[in-house]
């Protein structure tokens, strides 16, 4: 029999909030982390917006030693504040540094899509080509590796499971809090750190700018550039930050009286091989709706149960297929579909921490007892509009909430899917 995982911790460093209180009052109304970004219009680019956090320097500054800081790019810092409050709220203090107890049921899975680009951009290949490579200090491998920011949370909080990073594009936040799950299931780790960090930083979302996917045509109305499910979206808007899940067996949280948000009923990830319409950009049409299905299954669930879709929906042209997905794969059509929308309305695609910052999102609904508001789609695409039901423009109070899917659909033709269900005093007991 499966071992039980509940989430019983979160930290979150989003555009629109450090915190989970922050973070939770603007999912509520409708708030938007996007800004102006001078770096991207000093760098010319046709989308000149991103999602940013706002304060992570002075929150880090207040978490981390100075020379913590040294080591520590954008990436580093919202992955270790994130980490750091997830652990605290889980209701563990964070290790003394002279103390030399090993947690050794707990470890992470703190995955990144680009990483430390930023560190690359200013300073390794301009002081490299500079023919100034010993002044790279010491530091520099451990900000760039993709592992950096997993293996700096096991010291400061002396995790002994196993640490790593997972890196799968998009589904990698998502993918990240799977892989914990199923450590925990099999009896491997009864707890487990896990989400998805990304840094704020123009050479990161260059490529994309090249790629003409990113939003041109709000740069005046910051707030309304991200427009998931909407007739006049232009594309995705880069975000960045951090969200992390303390995961936790079922046994071992009942037993120290942890609080509990939620438990992750199952999940499935899957890639499409790049065939029957799918490529290194696009998801095999085939292997989402087979990826949704698995989770459902894996869930132990009816279809009919998913209250809320809190989709990828990234306000590309890929919007109009991913709903026509979800309806295939769950077979609900618009008379009974789920309510369904983005988060990345708010805050942008925050890349490899997407599925996590979302997922964080996901909770806080299930905990509140509300959906919050998909802005920017007033114009519902055509081709979604015979589900425009089902999109709520405003929050939605919605105390009977029970039951959330988050998904994440990513370059590499990578899909992941997670089932999410509400705890209560009523939930059955180990």
């Amino acid at each position: 029999m499966k071992r039980r995982v509940v989430v019983t911790g979160m930290g979150i460093v989003a555009p629109n909030g450090i915190g989970l209180e922050a973070y939770d009052q603007a999912l509520r109304t409708g708030t938007s982390g996007l800004r102006h970004n001078e770096q991207m219009a000093e760098a010319k680019f046709a989308c000149t917006v991103a999602g940013v956090p706002q304060g992570s320097d002075e929150i880090a500054e207040q978490y981390f030693a100075e020379d913590e800081l040294m080591a520590m790019n954008s990436s580093h810092r919202f992955g270790c504040i994130a980490a750091a409050d997830a652990w605290t709220d889980a209701g563990y203090d964070r290790p003394a540094p002279g103390d030399d107890h090993v947690f050794w049921e707990a470890g992470a899975i703190i995955g990144t899509g680009i990483g430390g680009l930023d560190t690359v951009g200013e300073r390794l290949v301009p002081m490299v080509d500079a023919g100034r490579v010993r002044r790279l200090g010491s530091t520099l491998v451990e900000q760039v590796m993709a592992s950096g920011v997993s293996a700096r949370v096991s010291g400061q909080l002396a995790l002994g499971n196993k640490v790593t990073a997972n890196s799968s594009a998009c589904s990698t936040g998502s993918e990240a809090i799977l892989d914990g799950m199923e450590r925990i299931r099999a009896g491997l780790a009864e707890r487990m750190l896990c989400g998805g960090t990304e840094g704020a930083s123009h050479y990161i979302w260059s490529g994309f700018d090249s790629m003409r996917v990113l939003c041109r045509t709000h740069n005046d109305e910051p707030e309304r550039a991200s427009r998931p499910m909407s007739a006049t979206a232009g594309g995705f808007i880069a975000g960045s930050g951090s969200a992390v899940l303390h995961l936790e067996s079922l046994d071992h949280a009942v037993a120290r009286n942890a609080r509990i948000y939620a438990e992750i009923l199952g999940g499935a990830v899957n890639c499409g091989g790049h065939r029957q319409g799918g490529s290194m950009t696009a998801p095999n049409p085939v292997s989402v709706q087979r990826c949704i299905r698995q989770a459902v299954e894996d869930a132990g669930i009816d279809p009919l149960e998913i209250d809320v879709i809190n989709g990828h929906l990234t306000a590309t042209g890929a919007d109009p297929a991913e709903v026509r997905a979800w309806s295939k794969a769950l077979d609900r059509d618009p008379d009974n579909f789920p309510i369904i929308h983005s988060t990345k309305s708010m805050i942008g695609h925050g890349l490899g921490a997407a599925g996590a910052l979302e997922a964080v999102a996901c909770l806080l609904m299930l905990q509140g007892g509300y959906v919050h508001p998909s802005v920017n789609c007033e114009d519902v695409h055509p081709e979604i509009e015979p589900f425009g039901g089902s999109i709520p423009h405003e929050l939605r109070e919605m105390p009977e909430l029970r039951t959330i899917v988050k998904s994440g659909f990513g370059f590499g033709d990578v899909n992941a899917c997670l089932v999410f269900r509400r705890w209560s005093d009523s939930a059955p007991s180990v």
